[in-house]
C-alpha cells in the first residue's frame, strides 16, 4: 500500500518538480517544438486538408485580405520546411528519433505533392502577388537544405516544383532583400542541375555589396533600418548561395571571404543580443516571427561556422533560452496546436500589415542546429553559459570590436 501512495505522490508532483530531479536534455527540447510546429501544418497538408483545418487570422492592419489569406498557405509550409530540412536530411539517432524523422519524411514528401499538384486541394498559389516569390524561395532554401528530399521525389512532382519555382520569374523583386528570393530559387535550380540565371545571383551579392554598412551588417535597401532582417534573410541567404554555388562554378570566390568574415562578426553580434533569460530587444518590423530573428545564429551554428568567441554549447544554451521564452506562455499556441500572432503569447497589435497564421512559421528557422547529429559538439558539449548570462553574474568576459 505504502508504495502505490509514494507513487501517486510522484506522479502528482508538477511537471517543474520533476523536471528538476530529471533535467529534459537540450535537444528533447528542440524535437519537442519542432514536432508542435510541424505536425498541424505537415500532417494536413500530406492529407491534403491544410485549406480546411489552418486558421486564417490575419493581421488588423492588413494590406490585401483576399491575396494574403491565398498566399498564407505556402507561407506556412515553405518557411517551416526550410527550417526543419536540414533534420529531414540527417540520418541515425535514437530510435525514437529516428521514428519522428521517418514520419515527417513521409509527411513532407506528400505534402510537397499536393503542394504543387493543380489537381489537389492544397494546391498552392505560386503566381498571385508579390508574397508567393518570398515564400517559394523559402521551399526552394528547403531543397538546397535537404538533398534527401528532392531525390526522394517522383518525377512529376519534381517537374512541378520546377514549373512552380519558374512562375515566380514573372514577379518583380522589390529592391531590397527581396532579390535574394530570386537568387535562391536560381540557386536551386543550379544545384539540381536545370538551366539557371546567373545575373539574378550575381545581382544579389554585387548589389549586397553596396549595401553592406559596416560590422557586419547590412541595409536592406536603400535606407538603414533596425529590425532582424540580417538574420531573417540576408545573412542565411548569401551564405547558403556562395556555398552552394562557389564550389560548382567558381564564379563567387570573389566574395566569399567577405561574406565569410561578415558572417562570423553578425553571429557575435546575435549572441550577445540573446538575454540572461532567453528574451531579446522586440525591435523593428516582423518581430512576431520569434525565434527567426536567430535564423542566422542557427544557420552558422549547422553550417559548423562559428567564429572562435563562441563555443557550440554557449550558442545551443542561448538557442535553448530563447525557444523557452518565445513558447512559456500559454497563448502561444490555439487549442488546436496553431501559432499565434505574438513574440510572447498572443499580442496581436504587434502585427505588420502583412502577417497572416502562415508567416509566423519562420519561427522553424531556430531549429536548424537540429541537422547535426546527437553526438556533435554542438549538443554533446556540456552546458555553458553565453555571454550575457556571464556578464550578468559577474565573471570575466572579453570586450566586444567591430571588425572594421
Amino acid at each position: 500500500m505504502f508504495k502505490k501512495i509514494l507513487l501517486v505522490c510522484v506522479f502528482a508532483l508538477p511537471l517543474g518538480t520533476l523536471a528538476q530531479q530529471k533535467p529534459i536534455n537540450d535537444r528533447a527540447i528542440w524535437l519537442q517544438h519542432l514536432d508542435q510546429l510541424a505536425k498541424p501544418i505537415l500532417r494536413s497538408l500530406a492529407n491534403d486538408s491544410l485549406r480546411i483545418v489552418m486558421p486564417q487570422t490575419m493581421s488588423k492592419f492588413i494590406d490585401n485580405a483576399n491575396n494574403r489569406k491565398e498566399v498564407a498557405y505556402l507561407e506556412a509550409f515553405g518557411r517551416l520546411m526550410c527550417g526543419i530540412s536540414p533534420w529531414l536530411n540527417l540520418e541515425g539517432g535514437s530510435a525514437k528519433e529516428v521514428t519522428l524523422r521517418n514520419l515527417y519524411r513521409n509527411y513532407a514528401l506528400k505534402a510537397v505533392a499536393n503542394a504543387v499538384n493543380p489537381n489537389a486541394k492544397d494546391y498552392m498559389a505560386f503566381e498571385r502577388g508579390g508574397q508567393p516569390l518570398v515564400d517559394a524561395s523559402f521551399l526552394a532554401l528547403a531543397f538546397v537544405r535537404c538533398p534527401w528530399l528532392w531525390e526522394h521525389l517522383d518525377t512529376q512532382t519534381k517537374d512541378q516544383v520546377v514549373k512552380a519555382f519558374l512562375a515566380t520569374r514573372n514577379t518583380k523583386a522589390g529592391f531590397s532583400n527581396w532579390i535574394l528570393f530570386s537568387g535562391m530559387i536560381e540557386t536551386f535550380f543550379c544545384k539540381y542541375g536545370y538551366p539557371w540565371d546567373n545575373m539574378r545571383i550575381e545581382y544579389c551579392f554585387r548589389q549586397f555589396e553596396q549595401w553592406y554598412v559596416g560590422d557586419g551588417v547590412y541595409s536592406d535597401g536603400p535606407p538603414y533600418h533596425w529590425d532582424y532582417y540580417n538574420s531573417y534573410v540576408i545573412h542565411p541567404y548569401l551564405a547558403n548561395m556562395v556555398k552552394e554555388l562557389g564550389p560548382k562554378t567558381g564564379l563567387y570566390n570573389w566574395t566569399f571571404d567577405k561574406i565569410k568574415q561578415r558572417n562570423e562578426r553578425f553571429a557575435v553580434i546575435q549572441e550577445r543580443l540573446i538575454n540572461s533569460d532567453g528574451s531579446f530587444p522586440a525591435t523593428g518590423r516582423s518581430i512576431v516571427y520569434r525565434g527567426a530573428a536567430f535564423h542566422h545564429l542557427a544557420d552558422i551554428a549547422w553550417r559548423k561556422g562559428l567564429p572562435k568567441e563562441l563555443s557550440p554549447a554557449q550558442v545551443r544554451g542561448a538557442l535553448t533560452a530563447v525557444i523557452k521564452k518565445t513558447t512559456e506562455s500559454t497563448s502561444t499556441f490555439t487549442k488546436d496546436g496553431w501559432l499565434t500572432i505574438g513574440l510572447y503569447g498572443s499580442q496581436p497589435d504587434l502585427a505588420d500589415f502583412y502577417i497572416t497564421t502562415g508567416s509566423l512559421y519562420l519561427c522553424a528557422n531556430i531549429l536548424l542546429p537540429l541537422g547535426l547529429p546527437e553526438t556533435d559538439e554542438f549538443w554533446s558539449s556540456p552546458a555553458t553559459k553565453w555571454t550575457s548570462q556571464k556578464v550578468w553574474s559577474g565573471e570575466a568576459v572579453l570586450a566586444d570590436h567591430a571588425i572594421e
